[in-house]
């Protein structure tokens, strides 16, 4: 009886130690979403100003679309901006979106009049809300959108030149066809 007592604490801590280098293995980046392959959550709110309009979800159908988070306080927002810029620019067909997150619209504005602004709409969501119900963590956060309304892709972190490549644009081009 004592040597499976003295037994107990050195398998729990095998067991502890699998689960530890389980987690080293994992990419953090790759946060799953329980919204993907279904459809986006039913929102909508107003413009940032009055330049451009607001976002529904409504706005969301008959188009593939990718729905940028971000605010101008957000560094790597900063940094993901040219990649945006870049596939708006290069995909005509794919229509790029923002909800500007918890922001002040005057300073919003500002952000994309000095870096560019690549999105059809830009929706204000001031106090937060509409991004808790998109399952956002924290900006950016990107999804990718088919023409039916469905969440077919969820970018954690801002996106990089190989993300781009290697996921984004070929799933524009696949949702596309």
């Amino acid at each position: 009886m004592r040597r499976v007592a003295f037994l107990i604490p050195i398998l729990l801590f095998v067991v502890l130690i699998g689960v530890f280098l389980k987690g080293l293995g994992m990419d953090p980046a790759r946060v799953p979403s329980p919204l993907v392959n279904k459809p986006a959550p039913e929102f909508a709110l107003p413009p940032v100003s009055d330049a451009k309009p607001g976002l529904a979800t409504a706005d969301l159908l008959g188009k593939v679309t990718v729905v940028n988070f971000f605010a101008s306080w957000c560094v790597p927002c900063r940094a993901e901006h040219p990649l945006l810029m870049a596939v708006a620019r290069e995909r005509p067909d794919v229509q790029v979106v923002a909800i500007n997150y918890k922001d002040k619209p005057e300073d919003a504005l500002a952000w994309l009049r000095a870096l560019g602004d690549p999105y059809r709409r830009i929706a204000a969501d001031r106090d937060g809300r509409v991004s808790i119900d998109w399952g956002v963590y924290g900006v950016p956060e990107s999804y990718v959108i088919d023409t039916a309304g469905h969440i077919r892709h969820k970018q954690v972190g801002p996106f990089t030149e190989a993300d781009v490549t290697k996921t984004l644009l070929p799933l524009l081009t696949e949702l596309t066809r």
